[in-house]
């Protein structure tokens, strides 16, 4: 009985998260609309090419689905080979250092969110190659496509982005830790804590 009182409660609460991250994502990307058009106008200002790009990652249950962001790097910055992000990264823009500070390059997965590829929060999602990576690592980490990627993470918030295979190790084990706490307070905590590092400019 009791099991099946939690199945429940984890259903309903399903359900209710995917209903909220459409009305949010909706309204926000409503809202901030004036702005993401003053971002994808700094971001083509700064350097030749797209405001925004896509990328492969990999979401429930294993799943590829592109993410959008913008463009916070010149374009071709990668030779074939998947790289991260270093602080000081020459391939950085000097717009898309200060987007990538703020994490407002994350903005245009407001539409991943709507469209269902993402929630709000949830274990932030990773590229294929990453992935294969970090399972070496990490053998238990597959248990993160149980659910959908987020805009923001338990990792992102206490971690941030992740410059090396170790960052990327230690943020996923934060997200890990997500899956047996997820409620509506601690998606609202998380968010919570999602503004202050925003406001704080804490990116890299």
């Amino acid at each position: 009985m009791v099991r099946r009182l939690e199945e429940r409660a984890g259903a309903t609460w399903r359900v209710a998260k995917r209903g909220l991250d459409i009305v949010l994502s909706a309204a926000a990307l409503c809202l901030l609309s004036p702005v993401l058009l003053f971002l994808a106008s700094g971001v083509k200002a700064g350097s030749p090419g797209p405001a925004i790009y896509r990328q492969t990652r990999c979401g429930r249950g294993g799943q590829h689905f592109f993410i959008y962001k913008f463009r916070t790097m010149k374009v071709d910055a990668e030779d074939g080979t998947p790289r991260l992000a270093v602080p000081g990264d020459p391939r950085v823009t000097s717009f898309g250092r200060i987007l990538r500070r703020y994490h407002l390059d994350e903005l245009p997965q407001l539409w991943n969110v709507l469209r269902g590829d993402m929630s709000l929060v949830g274990p932030r999602p990773e590229r294929p190659y990453f992935v294969v990576l970090i399972r070496r690592r990490n053998p238990d980490y597959d248990r993160l496509f149980a659910v959908r990627p987020g805009l923001t993470s338990l990792g992102m918030v206490r971690f941030g982005y992740a410059s090396d295979l170790d960052g990327m190790v230690e943020r996923s084990r934060l997200d890990m830790a997500y899956l047996s706490r997820q409620s509506a307070l601690t998606d609202l905590r998380i968010l919570a804590e999602t503004a202050r590092v925003v406001v704080k400019g804490k990116g890299v």
